[in-house]
């Protein structure tokens, strides 16, 4: 097989991958998939909202089932992750930037020690974030280890709205978080 059939595979590949954590194989394509790993589904197109739930790194539990009725941003992130370190303050000045419009922000430690994780952490963020070393949130989102970091934005209903496979800006993240933070909830 030649480099640029194998490649094209893989990219297929790769993107039905990703859409798998956005919404159902039937619902495919009604998600857009841009060529700089994002990927988006329709108000309408959206699966159920995922469970998503765990032991706090600073201690306690949460689940992301209490931020029904707000915009929640998720980000899976590592300690050893060097794009991880260069999207931090981006994700905080998001943060910062959205939370009083409703979005809250959450964030996913994986494969990490905890005193790494908390390490990181200080001075960097803050929003909480919960500790996952085994991946195994992660994993249930198809979010495998060897993605992070990755992104992922939650309507008002809990729903997957955005899925982003790579480091993120500022200014490519807020205007996402705010568009989908104008949405009216299907709940409503």
């Amino acid at each position: 097989m030649n480099a640029r059939r194998w490649t094209a595979g893989l990219l297929a590949a790769v993107a039905a991958v990703a859409l798998v954590g956005c919404t159902s194989k039937a619902q495919e394509k009604a998600c857009t998939t841009s060529t700089d790993g994002i990927f988006e589904c329709a108000p309408d197109q959206r699966s159920a909202p995922p469970k998503l739930a765990g032991e706090l790194l600073a201690g306690g539990t949460y689940d992301v089932s209490q931020a029904r009725g707000q915009v929640a941003v998720v980000n899976f992130w590592g300690s050893w992750c060097p794009p991880c370190r260069a999207e931090a303050d981006d994700l905080e000045a998001t943060y910062q930037a959205t939370k009083g419009s409703g979005v809250s922000f959450l964030g996913i430690n994986v494969q990490d020690s905890r005193d790494k994780a908390k390490a990181f952490e200080e001075g960097r963020v803050t929003y909480p974030s919960l500790f996952d070393p085994s991946s195994r949130l992660a994993l249930d989102l198809d979010i495998p280890p060897n993605t992070v970091p990755a992104t992922v934005v939650l309507d008002r209903d809990g729903r997957i709205a955005v899925v982003i496979r790579r480091a993120v800006t500022q200014d490519e993240l807020r205007p996402i978080v705010e568009r989908i933070a104008a949405e009216k909830p299907a709940s409503s």
